[in-house]
């Protein structure tokens, strides 16, 4: 498997976020917008939380607040795990099994460089196996 950096170079180079002290309804706008299932929250130049759907759905609807009135500082995730990009896409995605998460942040010397998705890994993992068929295929035709 190959580095998370290479992941990262196949894609938008935008650090979508949000910041602490927007509401949730501003983060849904944007989550649906960018047709994105997670933003970093950012403060200061800083990675200081995310917050997904998922962190919606359990700390907002379930819990009857109102989107418009609750902050993202509110609901977020604030210890937030993250990888380098030398990580290797195989153990972002034995961590995101693990931890049962979907987006991990990329971070370098503390500077947030990227953001990979459970279908980032996935979609990595099926260019791999088609690309071994092609060559197996190639091989056996011979």
């Amino acid at each position: 498997m190959k580095p998370v950096s290479e992941l990262l170079k196949q894609r938008n180079a935008t650090l979508w976020h949000v910041r602490p002290d927007d509401t949730v309804f501003d983060a849904l706008k944007l989550l649906a917008e960018y047709e994105v299932g997670a933003l970093m929250v950012m403060e200061h130049g800083r990675l200081v939380g995310i917050v997904s759907e998922r962190d919606y759905t359990r700390k907002v609807a379930l819990r009857g607040l109102n989107s418009k009135d609750t902050k993202v500082a509110d609901i977020m995730t604030k210890n937030v795990l993250v990888v380098s990009p030398e990580t290797r896409t195989r153990q972002c995605m034995a961590l995101m099994s693990e931890k049962k998460i979907r987006h991990l942040p990329v971070v370098q010397n503390e500077t947030v460089v990227g953001m990979i998705s459970i279908r980032d890994i996935m979609d990595d993992i099926i260019r791999d196996h088609e690309f071994t068929i092609t060559q197996l295929e190639g091989y056996i035709n011979q």
